[in-house]
């Protein structure tokens, strides 16, 4: 059976590649996203103290750090049995939340608007940051302005751009300095204006894309997000919620270590990236979808004034649940606002200033679970430990695994739709990756537990000569 590969997807974060089976008449029959990748964060962490989990986890990713330094910290205030001071968990959302935007603005200005603004059947020499750069400086500014943003208050809050400490066990390390507050607040006007600005450009363009809108991975799936007792976007505290096609609730009240009676993981052969799946309507019926589009199709509404005119608009394109993967980068817009909206409301908070940021305690569980919503999709950090405090596993659900089963079935209708075999022309195979890039997939977080993907070792001397080759799979 004929088969075109694409390796490696671009424009993405990991490393990953694509294939695609024909008929022999250019007809797709079959199509799988491989991730060739593997990281071994969850027994790395066996043995070690479990207060040294947050640090260790943050290194995870480059991209992410907060999420994973959160989501470790949450688990370890489960441990210790903890409660937040009011403030410390202040301080905590105001980090996920610039997380949120610097990620948010990498994924739809580095990585998507080369697709959404040159085009998908354009050059692809020019198909990248500098064509946008080239044709529309202003918006390349913004991508790179918005995202030093959210990177500067990481750093003020932080310290440091890339894996933060100031997350705790507890809470945080230390208090917000007023002068820190001030420069934090003295910015947001300008992130406002950028994020409110690409929203206009985007709504205004979307109608260019009526075919991408119709095959980005458009079919009924659950989709798994937190919610919480006002019905507002979740990021950091509240519950897990299943809602089906139609928005009606599946499963709700979900936390602790019972996200394992909902959530089943499993490996495949063909890639190193584990796919869950809902685990009472089995595999692979319960395919579900997290991130931005399940965030916004979960909440009741955003919470903030700005964020809700735009959900508002945003549920005017469909009757009922929003399908269509491609308005993940829609999607992503409105969580940057909403993200802005509600720094700017807890920096104002009197309270903010507070000193007392971190609740001190041993460990007082054997099991605890950190649940919150990274920018990729809902996060899982369960940990066990011994009597010592030293642990004995960890498990990561992490959230391109969440989506792993609709990016591969969303590669399948994109290339069905736009391949044809004997006709293969260059846009073609980069709407089989937009689709990809849609997920905003983030590998390195994703792959710790191995599968079982095909391997060929060849072993050549100096000369290139090859010697002897061993295959696996």
């Amino acid at each position: 059976m004929p088969t075109v590969t694409i390796d490696p997807v671009t424009r993405i974060e990991g490393h990953a590649k694509i294939t695609l089976r024909t008929d022999g008449h250019g007809d797709v029959v079959d199509a799988h996203f491989h991730v060739t990748q593997v990281r071994g964060f969850e027994k790395i962490c066996e043995g070690r103290p479990f207060t040294e989990m947050p640090a260790l986890m943050a290194r995870i990713c480059g991209i992410c750090p907060v999420s994973h330094l959160l989501a470790a910290s949450k688990a370890c205030d489960e441990l210790m049995a903890v409660k937040i001071p009011e403030t410390g968990e202040k301080l905590r959302r105001i980090m996920n939340l610039a997380q949120v935007v610097q990620s948010h603005a990498l994924s739809f200005f580095h990585l998507s608007s080369p697709d959404l603004l040159l085009g998908m059947d354009s050059d692809p020499e020019q198909r990248n940051i500098l064509g946008v750069m080239a044709k529309n400086p202003e918006m390349a500014r913004d991508g790179i302005r918005l995202r030093q943003f959210g990177q500067q208050i990481l750093e003020t809050l932080g310290g440091r751009r890339v894996h933060p400490g100031w997350i705790v066990p507890g809470g945080v390390s230390e208090p917000l300095a007023l002068a820190h507050r001030d420069q934090i607040l003295a910015a947001i006007p300008e992130a406002l204006d950028i994020v409110r600005r690409s929203l206009k450009w985007f709504k205004s363009n979307m109608e260019q894309f009526r075919a991408e809108i119709r095959t980005f991975a458009n079919f009924p799936t659950m989709f798994l997000a937190l919610a919480n007792q006002h019905g507002h976007l979740a990021f950091n505290r509240g519950w897990l919620r299943f809602i089906d096609a139609n928005g009606e609730v599946v499963a709700d009240n979900i936390s602790g270590p019972a996200y394992k009676n909902y959530i089943g993981e499993m490996n495949q052969e063909d890639s190193y990236l584990k796919s869950t799946y809902f685990k009472p309507a089995g595999y692979p019926d319960g395919i579900y979808r997290v991130g931005p589009l399940a965030r916004l199709n979960a909440c009741e509404h955003a919470g903030t004034t700005l964020a809700d005119e735009e959900l508002a608009e945003f549920r005017e394109l469909e009757r009922r649940t929003i399908l269509s993967s491609f308005y993940y980068h829609y999607a992503r817009l409105i969580e940057m606002l909403f993200a802005i909206e509600t720094m700017k409301r807890l920096l104002e908070d009197k309270s903010i200033l507070n000193k007392h940021v971190r609740a001190f305690a041993e460990p007082n569980n054997f099991e605890g679970v950190g649940i919150m919503e990274a920018p990729r999709g809902t996060l899982i950090h369960h940990y066990t430990i011994d009597e010592h405090g030293l642990m004995t596993s960890a498990n990561l659900v992490i959230a391109t695994g969440h989506n792993n089963m609709a990016i591969n079935k969303g590669v399948l209708q994109v290339a069905r739709h736009f391949v044809e075999g004997e006709k293969m022309h260059q846009g073609m195979l980069n709407r089989v990756e937009a689709v990809v890039r849609a997920f905003d997939p983030c590998l390195s977080c994703s792959t710790h537990a191995a599968g079982q993907m095909p391997l060929k070792i060849e072993l050549r001397n100096p000369d290139g000569e090859l010697l002897d080759t061993l295959v696996r799979g």
